[in-house]
């Protein structure tokens, strides 16, 4: 097979380049070796560069196949691959219809890139709503409710940046202790604590004031680094940025994860942003709970000085109390310790324990010396522990039995420089109660001293007196010495004589039938018909609240009973005006002999039966014993 035209020209201009290199060897004249070098150069760089051109257009155009001419007659393959008769076959097609690309069709092949729809659940409305729905926690105090949103950006944020944990820490800078606030995690092996401040990953970012960050934990190290795991967890990145309040250091926020090279400086960006979200929100808390405890305690000051409040004994005084502190300041155990003038000794007489933690117990005598509250009462001046833990002395008494550690406060009440008792306040966290706290609660308790002076002065004047100032007749005191000497004296006599126990029914529609407590307008309208209805010769007490006892001296019980019924009668019939509406009321009275008897208790239980015998009957009725 001979040589193509391509290649014959392609060896002709090789072979100038041998001739040219025996010229430049042979000759002895410098100008030809010279002329004969650069044409030689010229040539071989000429060569060069039309062979680059040819290469690359060769790699830009595919190669065309040649096409043969067409002919008539049948190609040499079609000839040798005749079939025998019968043999023959055809290729048969099972779709008919040719498809073609539409503008209908075309989305199955080639998605849109707009906006397409996405597959959402069924209920993926309602699971949305209940994430962006969901409620502060309510009845619990505003470090909790604060907990619950920073506990919803630790989530956010370990699932974002794909960590391992996400944690807050405050910093305490008097103590120099960091605690775990609050954390969110793929591991159990971390729990809420304190810990001292050390020369760690979490004290170098509080001693420099600034982020830090680690992208390559060795095994090795990872204890001593990262402290806030209860065992190993392969931790490999860190990163953590100080959180500042009122430009001091208050917290930190850290994340982990057991990838290396997890975090970056955007990371640290993105969370100093985090940090100043989270100081924001502590402001409005705190200014949120500094109004609503102001508002609080306001309310609470003005309620006990209600135009209708009265504290005519000690369980009102607890009850105004109960209500009070709750409002006043924050605790987990509240203990009232009131003065007993007759005993001259001071006892615990109201304990309100939220916790189930073992505490004193009611009536428990105070020990003034070696105890807090001893201390508190002795010296009129409160007594705050930040660390219960950090003391021996005992709160009330050596004896007494506690199995609880926080803060401790006692705050005395003072009148005229005389204590009426000890308001305590304890709670389980240590270093709870601030100065200024204590001060507020101090001012604020003066009005509780004064109720206590003015509820103590009430009941010494009421002891000296021997009549009943609501109804002016004797008080139970009285009216028992009275009846002792008329039944010595009706025996020595040999006379009759009958004790009637004469008992105001309740109201059926007290509260709801009138504006107000419509009881003393009643009481005092019913005295003064029992008084009309009495003879020098009679004596009348008031022995309780709705019970009033009328002696008759030398007058047979039978007489006794008609003067009762006569008097039933009369005050069922009698309307009485309480405020704007006239309304009757009734009394059952029960009757009972003193003839030939001194002994006053059997007299008045044998009354009691009979009155309790006539309210058996449904009330407005007389009986005798």
């Amino acid at each position: 097979m001979g040589l193509s035209s391509k290649y014959k020209k392609r060896i002709l201009i090789f072979m100038l380049i041998p001739i040219l290199l025996t010229i430049l060897f042979l000759s002895d004249d410098f100008l030809t070796r010279i002329i004969t070098s650069v044409i030689l150069v010229i040539y071989i760089g000429f060569i060069i560069f039309l062979r680059d051109s040819s290469s690359r257009r060769a790699e830009t155009e595919p190669d065309v196949p040649e096409l043969e001419p067409l002919t008539d007659d049948k190609s040499e393959a079609d000839q040798s691959y005749q079939t025998d008769e019968g043999e023959e076959f055809k290729i048969v097609s099972p779709v008919k219809n040719i498809e073609v690309l539409t503008a209908e069709n075309m989305g199955a092949y080639f998605p849109r890139t707009g906006n397409r729809e996405v597959f959402k659940p069924s209920d993926f409305k309602e699971n949305f709503q209940k994430i962006a729905f969901e409620e502060l926690p309510k009845d619990v105090s505003h470090d909790e409710q604060f907990g619950f949103l920073l506990e919803k950006i630790l989530s956010v944020l370990k699932e974002a940046f794909l960590a391992h944990t996400a944690a807050f820490f405050w910093y305490n800078k008097k103590r120099q202790r960091l605690t775990l606030e609050r954390y969110v995690s793929s591991s159990s092996a971390i729990t809420r604590q304190k810990f001292d401040l050390e020369d760690d990953i979490l004290g170098k970012i509080i001693q420099n004031e600034e982020p830090e960050l680690l992208t390559d934990i060795t095994s090795n190290a990872e204890a001593d680094v990262i402290r806030y795991y209860n065992a190993p967890q392969g931790i490999k990145s860190f990163v953590g940025v100080p959180l500042f309040y009122g430009k001091n250091l208050t917290g930190l926020l850290v994340l982990d994860s057991k990838v290396k090279d997890a975090f970056g400086i955007e990371q640290i960006y993105s969370l100093g942003k985090i940090v100043r979200v989270i100081s924001i929100i502590i402001s409005l808390f705190e200014d949120k709970f500094s109004e609503s405890q102001a508002e609080q305690r306001l309310k609470a000051l003005t309620e006990i000085l209600e135009k209708d409040r009265k504290f005519e004994s000690e369980e009102d005084i607890f009850e105004m109390l109960d209500k009070t502190v709750e409002k006043l300041l924050d605790w987990d155990v509240f203990t009232f310790v009131i003065y007993n003038p007759l005993e001259q000794k001071f006892k615990t007489s109201r304990i309100i324990n939220k916790t189930s933690l073992k505490y004193v117990g009611e009536n428990l005598e105070v020990e003034l010396k070696d105890t807090l509250v001893g201390k508190s009462i002795m010296s009129s001046i409160p007594v705050k522990i930040d660390d219960t833990t950090q003391t021996d002395i005992p709160r009330f008494n050596r004896n007494e039995d506690v199995s609880f550690d926080g803060t401790f406060l006692a705050i005395p009440l003072i009148y005229d420089e005389q204590n009426y008792g000890v308001l305590c306040f304890e709670s389980l966290k240590k270093n709870y109660y601030s100065n200024s706290e204590v001060t507020f609660v101090k001012n604020a308790t003066k009005i509780f001293a004064f109720i206590l002076y003015s509820h103590a002065s009430i009941n010494v004047l009421k002891s000296l007196l021997a009549h009943d100032v609501e109804t002016k007749v004797l008080n139970y005191q009285s009216f028992i010495e009275r009846l002792t000497t008329d039944l010595v004296r009706s025996k020595e006599l040999e006379l009759p004589g009958a004790l009637a126990l004469i008992k105001i029914d309740d109201f059926i529609e007290e509260d709801s039938l009138f504006d107000g407590n419509p009881f003393p307008k009643v009481l005092k309208a019913i005295a003064q018909m029992i008084r009309d209805e009495m003879t020098p010769m009679n004596l009348i007490g008031r022995l309780s609240e709705r019970v009033f006892a009328v002696y008759f001296f030398n007058t047979a019980p039978k007489d006794v009973f008609l003067w009762a019924e006569k008097l039933r009668i009369k005050v069922a019939r009698k309307p009485i005006s309480v405020v704007s509406k006239q309304t009757t009321f009734t009394i059952s009275v029960g009757v009972a002999t003193t003839t030939n008897k001194t002994d006053v208790d059997e007299i008045l239980t044998n009354a009691e039966l009979a009155l309790n015998k006539a309210l058996e009957k449904g009330g407005n009725t007389v009986k005798s014993l």
